[in-house]
């Protein structure tokens, strides 16, 4: 029997047009995916009513972006629906790749002791969505009309005027604010005359979720050149529920509506799982089409109109990195805005958002554009250099790194506006850098209770100072309690890490509780009894960390200096001073890079020489390359090169 997720059906939503007199509603988000109910949930944390239009009559239908990553699980605990996520999730660590029938690189995520949730899960979209439509049916200050479609819009310079169209006739809203979060076909983005631009690359794969008993591992598997579908690339992802996800690529010759029909869906995958011995009966629950894009607006933010999630950015799926960087795209947006409409800040502070967002598309696409040309290389050049690396791989398992998914991971900011400036030679989590939730022990009369630092902080802002005296403590909680003046009603919290002047007993050093409660304009100061914690960020004594309410260090600095953090946000902008140094977009030993240069090099090459002339250029290169290295160097050079010995079909199933 199938266990396939059905989606509820909602009845279209009635609601009179807004009378030319009545106040602008504050916020109004256009579209109930992932992205545009993370940025409604993150700013009714802030006290701001919230109008969602979803022109559909349920959440999504299909498994689509099944990848959570562990930082988008903290931003769903931060957002109050990561708890009934995670009951329903399936986690994994790692996967495997194989070339034809052999194994070449088999990765795994960090796992550490301090972790507090798995690298990756995987869950069907459709399933998260319907969590967070239930978890926003229960907040008063959103309200989620359904079958309410754009039809039209109108900007002025302090409002944006919404046409709509429902089951009942055209309706009219106006809004002080409105967030685009209409997807990859974004309506409001056509509305707007706005263009995506980049990159749309050639790979087109079939997706499709089946019903599968299989005891196979909850692990990304991907074979290149199967014998199942000779040429092609497979993926496999295991769902819950004993739900598995397939992509497969379609050869350029192959016509995608005869492809895409569901007798020849289900012919190629009866191929593969032949191929890997099946005997287990299988049905197909849905299916989709995708081709990889690597494309943006060049601004996210058009006065009062506001694009976040795919309707701002597109990025290749492999790796990841779509529902992850919206989810991104909410946590900063909800903040920031929310500090705008309150008066807290200058309208300068979302102009941070499209710099940093666009900054963080930027870095994804450094490594999903990567990932893209081994999945899908859509040149002569990057075709043959796949296919080389693959068999190099083998037998010479460093080439294998090369085909790394590079699975998805927090974006930084340190080019933002507001990152504040850092001395020179400064080490550890730097301003900008993602600030990783661990697990750490709070402080109490009882001795102490376990926790995270992601519940410690709590949603908004916190400041962590780390190993000080009475005098300091008491300027860190004075500071706060300023801070939360200043950005009310956000939350801020202060916490002391190894804090000599605070009570044994978990009390601050004013004498108050430390129950995690945090500041938000008291005084009170959350002592955390965790000495490696300090080490792990790279913080020296006397030393205070703001966390941002989206998990990134905004800044280190003495006590002393946090007076000017409100100012500086107010502003939209950080004080001058040394810029933080670039953050590379994937960390590589020096080997890695070494073969990831050739690599890009050698396939760029071969496409810019004249095809008549490959062979010749090659031969040319090799000499070349030949004379530089030993006489026994060269000679294994040549025999791991012409290593064609056939690949063994003596285990057909995926290596365990």
């Amino acid at each position: 029997m199938s266990t396939y997720y059905q989606p509820r059906k909602y009845p279209a939503s009635d609601f009179a047009s807004m009378q030319p007199d009545a106040e602008a509603l504050p916020v109004v988000v256009v579209g109930a995916g992932p992205v545009g109910m993370a940025v409604a949930l993150g700013l009714a944390q802030r006290g701001i009513p919230v109008t969602i239009l979803e022109a559909a009559d349920q959440v999504s239908f299909g498994s689509r972006a099944i990848c959570i990553s562990r930082h988008s699980l903290e931003a769903a605990a931060r957002l109050g629906f990561g708890a009934e996520l995670e009951k329903i999730v399936l986690p994994w660590v790692g996967g495997r790749s194989f070339y034809r029938d052999q194994q070449v690189l088999h990765f795994r995520m960090p796992q550490r002791e301090f972790d507090v949730r798995p690298p990756m899960i995987n869950v069907s979209q459709s399933e998260y969505e319907q969590i967070v439509v239930d978890t926003i049916e229960q907040n008063p200050l959103i309200t989620l009309h359904w079958q309410a479609s754009i039809a039209g819009i109108l900007r002025d310079d302090d409002q944006v005027t919404l046409e709509v169209d429902t089951a009942f006739g055209k309706r009219h809203l106006r809004a002080a604010w409105v967030v685009a979060a209409d997807g990859g076909r974004s309506r409001m983005r056509e509305l707007a005359g706005l263009r995506l631009e980049g990159t749309n690359y050639e790979g087109r794969y079939v997706i499709a979720d089946i019903h599968w008993e299989s005891e196979l591992p909850a692990e990304r598997m991907v074979w290149f050149d199967p014998p199942s579908n000779p040429g092609s690339t497979i993926i496999m992802h295991k769902q819950p529920k004993n739900i598995w996800r397939i992509d497969y690529q379609l050869d350029p010759s192959e016509d995608a509506e005869i492809e895409t029909r569901e007798d020849a869906i289900r012919a190629r995958i009866t191929k593969h799982l032949d191929w890997l011995q099946n005997d287990l009966p299988w049905t197909l629950e849905w299916h989709g089409f995708y081709s990889a894009r690597a494309l943006a607006l060049r601004e996210f933010t058009h006065d009062r109109l506001l694009f976040a999630g795919d309707a701002a950015h597109l990025v290749p799926i492999f790796g990841v990195r779509g529902l992850n960087s919206g989810m991104e795209d909410a946590e900063t947006l909800a903040w920031q805005l929310a500090a705008v409409v309150h008066g807290n800040a200058d309208r300068a502070l979302l102009q941070a958002y499209s710099i940093e967002r666009h900054d963080a598309w930027e870095q994804n696409v450094a490594n999903a554009g990567k990932s893209t040309l081994i999945m899908s290389p859509g040149t002569h050049g990057y075709r043959t250099t796949r296919d080389a690396v693959l068999a190099l791989a083998v037998n010479r398992p460093e080439f294998g790194e090369l085909i790394n998914p590079r699975q998805s991971s927090a974006t930084h900011a340190r080019l933002s506006p507001l990152t504040w400036p850092v001395a020179e030679g400064l080490t550890g989590v730097l301003p900008g850098d993602p600030v990783e939730d661990r697990r750490v022990r709070v402080a109490t009369a009882g001795g102490g209770t376990e926790s995270s630092l992601n519940a410690v902080r709590g949603t908004g802002f916190a400041v962590v100072g780390f190993g000080l005296d009475a005098a300091g403590s008491a300027a860190l909680a004075a500071a706060t309690a300023d801070l939360a003046a200043a950005l009310a009603p956000e939350s801020v919290r202060a916490v002391v890490v190894g804090a000599d002047g605070s009570g044994a007993d978990g009390s601050g050093a004013d004498g108050s509780g430390a129950d995690g409660s945090g500041a938000d304009g008291s005084d009170d100061v959350t002592v955390l009894d965790a000495p490696d914690l300090a080490e792990a960020l790279g913080a020296t004594p006397g030393e205070a960390f703001v966390i941002r309410p989206d998990g990134l260090l905004l800044c280190r600095v003495p006590v002393g200096d946090l007076s000017g953090v409100a100012a500086a946000l107010r502003a939209g902008t950080a004080p001058e001073g040394p810029a933080v140094p670039a953050c590379p977009a994937q960390i590589l030993t020096e080997g890695e890079q070494r073969r990831e240069n050739v690599w890009l090099g050698l396939s760029d090459a071969l496409d810019q020489v004249d095809p008549s002339d490959r062979e010749g250029f090659l031969v040319r290169l090799a000499l070349q390359l030949g004379s530089q290295a030993g006489h026994r160097e060269f000679e294994e050079a040549i025999a791991a090169a012409t290593d064609t010995s056939p690949v063994s079909a003596r285990e057909l199933a995926p290596q365990a």
